[in-house]
């Protein structure tokens, strides 16, 4: 079954929802403008419900089917929220705001899930109920736990949970997916050094927090080099050095350091946390200071579920002929939170030879929008089979 007809007749409309939504950007929870597109849309679709404020800006949309004898309800998520980078495309529909725009993609995600429920609001042609969850703050905010926070796979019932994300270097509207773990965890790390300052050219009188600091960038690698099993995937990134002083001849009293830890296990994750305050309170100790260390976890490890993601893949070779199977991902995705409350999966669709998410010259593929419209409405229709 190839793309739906009726997705190639709707593409003009949806991709006019996608460039709009692409010229004005919101920022994690700020999605007033696109929150309010998304329920103005899904009324006029003639969704059962709509119902705004689900993690704080999140939109929930209900459509039922011709019929009800199965019971079943599945929840399809695209995120709405855009980065703080400042675009560099030069179309004629970039972003009209000063260091927004939308460099993943979730305007098209937005524009593709409407696109589908306006599909499945006007044929019904399933049985049972669709929950169509659109998310705030998927960059760094956790609008996906929020969302969960509130209750919603309770008070809507979902029983599975799908979500979709484009990909540059993949052939357009072609797919990959992967069963587990898919998305990295993605933890923070803030370390600051604490020495003795003083004048750089009397050492001798300072506890030197730079030459602290500067141990620890490198003995921090040493735990995915010496600490973590070479298997397993580990990244330790310090992505950010900064002195309490800006002079050329002044040991700081303080250093910075900042960065990033990316596991696929919630075993690695531990192990991580533990060896980033053992190194660095022994280098500080080392050298006579002190270290305070505090480490953020973020987003858990993405599991896809294996029967819902075997199914996710039949029905993306059905759309596109093809569904491969995706590498690992060492980037973050919150979709998590929703695939550990209920099972579920999270699928790639091509977004052709662009530039790479999060690059301010980035830009979602139109030509992706028949292909992802199709496979969340074939999700539906061969999950809830018509009665």
């Amino acid at each position: 079954m190839p793309v739906k007809n009726r997705f190639a007749e709707l593409q003009a409309e949806i991709t006019e929802w996608r460039r709009d939504i692409h010229e004005n950007p919101e920022i994690l929870f700020e999605t007033h403008r696109t929150s309010a597109l998304v329920e103005e849309k899904l009324k006029a679709f003639g969704c059962d419900e709509v119902v705004t404020g689900i993690g704080r800006t999140g939109v929930v949309g209900v459509i039922k089917g011709k019929s009800d004898t199965s019971g079943k309800v599945i929840g399809l998520r695209a995120d709405m929220d855009a980065l703080p980078i400042h675009e560099e495309t030069g179309l004629e529909y970039a972003s009209k705001t000063a260091n927004a725009m939308h460099a993943c993609g979730h305007d098209g995600h937005t524009a593709m899930l409407l696109g589908a429920a306006k599909y499945l609001s006007e044929t019904r042609n399933f049985d049972g109920t669709v929950v169509v969850i659109f998310q705030p703050a998927e960059e760094g905010g956790g609008g996906g736990k929020e969302m969960c926070d509130d209750g919603m796979m309770d008070r809507w019932g979902i029983q599975e949970v799908y979500g979709m994300h484009n990909w540059p270097g993949r052939p357009v509207g072609s797919f990959a997916i992967r069963p587990g773990a898919f998305f990295a965890a993605t933890d923070q790390f803030d370390i600051t050094f604490t020495g003795k300052g003083g004048h750089a050219a009397k050492p001798h009188e300072t506890v030197d927090s730079t030459v602290m600091a500067a141990q620890a960038v490198l003995a921090l690698q040493t735990i995915a080099a010496r600490n973590a099993d070479p298997v397993h995937q580990i990244v330790v990134s310090v992505t950010s050095f900064e002195t309490s002083s800006k002079a050329f001849n002044v040991i700081p009293e303080r250093v910075q350091i900042k960065g990033t830890v990316r596991t696929m296990a919630k075993e690695l994750r531990d192990l991580a946390e533990t060896r980033i305050n053992e190194i660095c309170s022994g280098i500080a100790a080392t050298f006579g200071g002190a270290a305070e260390v505090t480490y953020h976890r973020g987003y858990p490890v993405m599991v896809n579920h294996e029967e819902q993601t075997e199914f996710a893949a039949k029905v993306a070779r059905d759309v596109s002929g093809q569904c491969d199977e995706a590498p690992l991902v060492m980037g973050g995705e919150d979709f998590a939170f929703m695939l550990e409350e209920r099972p579920g999966a999270y699928i790639l669709v091509g977004n052709g030879d662009t530039a790479a998410v999060h690059h301010p010259k980035y830009n979602f593929t139109d030509d992706a929008i028949p292909a992802g419209c199709s496979w969340w409405a074939e999700i539906v229709e061969q999950r809830l089979p018509a009665a």
